[in-house]
């Protein structure tokens, strides 16, 4: 029995979010699991480090599962990527990793990606991968918001009221925006996010751009840590799991299978 790691990106529109729900509507969990299952003749469940949403895409999600087949990680990535066809998702790669890896558990780092595309015209191209927010966003100011988050605080203010974590408490590492011509893109790290986390921040943080609300009204929806006080949900469409990041993976622990991470 061997582990093997999956990193895969998906365009989110198409799925019902990544964990399995059934036959209808579709899942990426269900796509990559019945793609093993066809070249291997094995049927897995696979363990994710995003659970990501209806909607959400990925530029680098990472799942793990057991294959008792010995094969290679090429042909892994090949063989699934001819088989979740002509769903929109792909396999980067394909790894040989400890049995001790755990690609939910052994996370040391998240990072999600947020895109805005900020103009007044209605996008004609990429409809469901960009928010599209007509007032002109202040960058400056949103920046100046922003920075209070970073940092361990409680995030109630920010989590989704049907959130199962058993605390609050986040750390947050990296909240960082910018503006490349018309598209303004924040990109948040953290060890673990709390549900709908990234796309409540954003989506009250966006009331602060188009001037709706002042610093000091943001600061107290902050301070008030409860999900009423804050602002809307951003929509799913414009939210990418970016990465995640593990402890460092040796190949004398990789052939020893028990090796510690």
């Amino acid at each position: 029995m061997t582990r093997w790691k999956l990193t895969c990106e998906y365009e989110g529109s198409g799925f019902c979010g990544w964990q399995r729900q059934g036959h209808d509507p579709v899942s990426v969990q269900q796509v990559l699991e019945e793609a093993i299952q066809k070249f291997s003749g094995e049927t897995v469940t696979l363990q994710v480090a995003g659970r990501t949403d209806a909607g959400v895409h990925a530029f680098a999600n990472v799942a793990h599962f057991d294959l008792e087949r010995d094969t290679n990680g090429d042909t892994i990535r090949d063989a699934m990527n001819n088989y979740v066809r002509p769903h929109r998702v792909s396999v980067l790669t394909a790894e040989k990793v400890p049995d001790a890896f755990h690609a939910r558990f052994e996370a040391l780092n998240r990072s999600y990606v947020y895109r805005i595309l900020n103009r007044r015209p209605p996008p004609a191209l990429g409809l469901q991968q960009a928010w599209h927010v007509q007032k002109l966003l202040d960058l400056g100011l949103m920046q100046e918001a922003a920075r209070s988050l970073l940092g361990q605080h409680d995030f109630s203010t920010f989590r989704a009221q049907n959130c199962q974590a058993n605390s609050p408490i986040r750390t947050l590492d990296r909240l960082e925006l910018s503006r490349e011509g018309e598209m303004v893109t924040f990109d948040v790290g953290a060890r673990s996010f709390l549900y709908h986390q990234v796309r409540n921040m954003v989506g009250t943080l966006a009331l602060v751009g188009t001037g709706q609300w002042t610093l000091d009204a943001f600061q107290k929806a902050f301070a008030a840590c409860d999900r009423r006080a804050g602002g809307p949900t951003a929509p799913a469409h414009g939210l990418y799991f970016k990465a995640v990041t593990y402890p460092k993976i040796t190949s004398d622990n990789v052939d020893g299978a028990q090796g510690e991470l």
